[in-house]
């Protein structure tokens, strides 16, 4: 036995809002079974039985595959189900997730017609994920009762939180749902978790468009240009976020309720992330994610559960032609995965293509910021193949194994997280791109000096930041139903974008 919120049956419905409104409901007394509850433990109080508190879920029955004759299925790759039969999912934070979820509901109402059903599912919500941004109350305990909590609240379990949906290799038991979602609402609380803790912000400050690098240099740029637009009255974007949730509002507009909570942080968080945040979330987010390839795969992984419409990487590279010159672009187009963090989850023979609204985009941004056209622009701009390893010193290897390979490959550049960011991306369904500016050419004897490269960095920068925010401009202007294509969705994919 154990003590849980009073039993709410499951609801039936035909419109998205009221659907999203009943989950909303359902978990929010959740939570606020759980947060009592903690409360009281910390107090001291003793409890003779568990306590528990489960997600909401989502369920759509379908009894054929064939689409409803108004329905979006012929222009989107997502919002319906393959084939018919169950499907479900567990759902989390319906505040975070509202216009996602709410877009999904309707969608699935709109391809298939019938009702929706709501209800609680079987999974628990870990006592963790039932915290408020700004709670801490397992600091308020000794370490002795903080062992006792697994004995009263269920913790993070990892069996309930796995990848084998998005990875494929999920398989359905006997009278098992299929799933309507890549993620599991654990597996989504989860990365959330995280996020706050690589990126040192609060989730609802993602955008939903992506810059990532490989350098700080990029950082401190894009910090200038969000306080520069801060200062602008007619700037698109509303706030500037930085690491410890510290907020600039667009000047003339009031401070929110949250913003007084932000705190510069003694230091830096391993993978700061940075905001200019528009008030559709369809603003700028840029991470910093050092040197690496596990960086990469490991922020990536968290941030994907927020559905972004899409990411570039934006850094250093190796140019790997004599022709090639010092600041030059490097537009991938394909990629050699020699980062190895990925190879579990998603086997090297499958490919990863370039995609057309990203490649376009990319180009007609280096286009618009450099103003160079025709053989110009091909002069300063290499589409081609890029290499990512983990090796920072593969140059070091004997009988230049490395260099054949990359050779054999046609490789134009290498670095360490390109293939990393867009493998990921092709496993979870997020468009990608990478565009890299060639900052040393250690095949031909240009390798980096301190202050070439703190004179490259200073000159390249600015210009290379601008290229990949021009670019977001451009996919913003194209909105994520044009981005989200077939080209990154499997036979019998699931329905939620």
């Amino acid at each position: 036995m154990s003590i849980r919120p009073p039993f709410i049956a499951p609801t039936r419905h035909t419109d998205a809002e009221s659907a999203l409104a009943q989950v909303q409901a359902l978990y929010q007394t959740s939570l606020d079974h759980l947060r009592l509850a903690m409360r009281e433990f910390v107090a001291g109080k003793q409890f003779e039985q568990r306590v528990r508190a489960f997600y909401p879920f989502v369920r759509i029955h379908t009894k054929t595959g064939a689409l409803q004759a108004n329905s979006d299925g012929g222009s989107l790759s997502y919002g319906f189900v393959a084939e018919p039969g169950r499907y479900e999912t567990t759902l989390t934070r319906p505040d975070l997730f509202a216009a996602y979820y709410r877009e999904q509901f309707r969608l699935l109402l709109q391809n298939h017609g019938g009702t929706l059903e709501v209800g609680m599912s079987h999974q628990p919500i870990p006592v963790h994920f039932s915290f408020a941004d700004n709670d801490h109350v397992e600091g308020e305990m000794s370490a002795e009762r903080r062992q006792l909590m697994r004995e009263v609240f269920d913790l993070p379990d990892l069996t309930a939180m796995d990848d084998g949906i998005a990875n494929g290799t999920f398989q359905a038991k006997p009278n098992e749902p299929q799933p309507l979602s890549l993620f599991t609402a654990a597996r989504m609380d989860y990365s959330l978790q995280r996020l706050r803790h690589y990126s040192g912000t609060s989730p609802e400050h993602f955008q939903n468009y992506v810059l990532f690098t490989n350098y700080q240099f990029y950082i401190d740029e894009f910090v200038r240009l969000g306080h520069e637009a801060m200062q602008d009255p007619n700037s698109e974007y509303l706030a500037f976020v930085e690491p410890g949730n510290v907020v600039t509002r667009r000047v003339g507009l009031s401070a929110e309720a949250n913003d007084a909570l932000g705190k510069v942080p003694p230091r830096l968080p391993q993978m700061p992330g940075y905001h200019l945040v528009r008030a559709d979330h369809t603003g700028i987010t840029m991470v910093n994610i050092g040197v690496g390839p596990a960086n990469a795969k490991n922020i990536t992984d968290h941030i994907a559960v927020l559905r972004p419409h899409a990411w570039l990487m934006l850094g250093h590279c190796a140019g790997l032609r004599n022709t090639q010159q010092l600041g030059d672009y490097v537009l991938a187009h394909g990629y050699v995965r020699e980062d190895h963090v990925l190879d579990e989850e998603l086997p090297l023979w499958v490919p990863i293509p370039a995609l057309a609204e990203i490649q376009v985009a990319l180009e007609q941004a280096v286009k618009d910021v450099t103003q160079c056209e025709g053989a110009e622009l091909k002069r300063i701009l290499r589409t081609g193949t890029v290499a990512s390893t983990d090796n920072r010193n593969w140059e070091l290897l004997p009988d230049n194994t490395p260099q054949r390979r990359f050779s054999q490959s046609r490789a134009v550049a290498l670095d360490m997280e390109s293939a990393t960011i867009a493998a990921n991306g092709f496993r979870f369904r997020v468009p990608y791109g990478t565009l890299l500016c060639v900052s040393d050419k250690p095949l031909h004897g240009e390798i980096k000096l301190p202050g070439m490269a703190n004179h490259f960095y200073r000159e390249r920068v600015d210009q290379h930041l601008r290229i990949g925010m021009r670019a977001i401009e451009l996919l913003r202007q194209q909105g994520p139903a044009q981005l989200h294509s077939r080209k990154l969705r499997s036979f019998a994919e699931v329905a939620f974008q």
